[in-house]
């Protein structure tokens, strides 16, 4: 018997935010251009998404995704990284790595700005081990 298929929660050109029965959500970034707006957007909805489904995992799929820029480095780790721990119970992280040698070092600066959190990130090349780990976590 197969399992219910993600169900799709959010949407815009940025990305897409999937509710996952096994417990956790997935992001799914796209290659196109943002503007602040669009990206706030996909994370505050994230906090929603965190809220409404009652889970504290995210698989973050960044493999075609542009680059945060710094404006948007800061106001995730100043901003929206607090209220979602905070608001929204995240704990986990599971972040499919981006083929941009420049988006995988933005998104090492979110992920390694996280000391005072209650939240592990933990960075993959496939979504199989992702999901794996990702479902290893309580």
């Amino acid at each position: 018997m197969r399992s219910a298929a993600p169900t799709l929660y959010f949407q815009n050109t940025a990305a897409r935010i999937l509710e996952d029965p096994a417990g956790l959500l997935r992001v799914i970034w796209s290659a196109e251009e943002r503007d602040q707006l669009t990206f706030r957007a996909v994370f505050n909805h994230m906090v929603q998404a965190l809220q409404r489904h009652g889970c504290s995992k995210i698989l973050v799929d960044q493999r075609h995704m542009r680059a945060f820029s710094a404006a948007e480095q800061h106001w995730v780790v100043q901003e929206w990284l607090p209220r979602a721990v905070q608001e929204g119970g995240y704990r986990y992280g599971g972040v499919l790595v981006a083929e941009d040698v420049f988006t995988r070092l933005a998104t090492a600066y979110i992920t390694t700005s996280v000391q005072n959190l209650p939240l592990v990130y933990r960075t993959f090349s496939d979504e199989a081990s992702a999901l794996q780990w990702l479902l290893l976590q309580p």
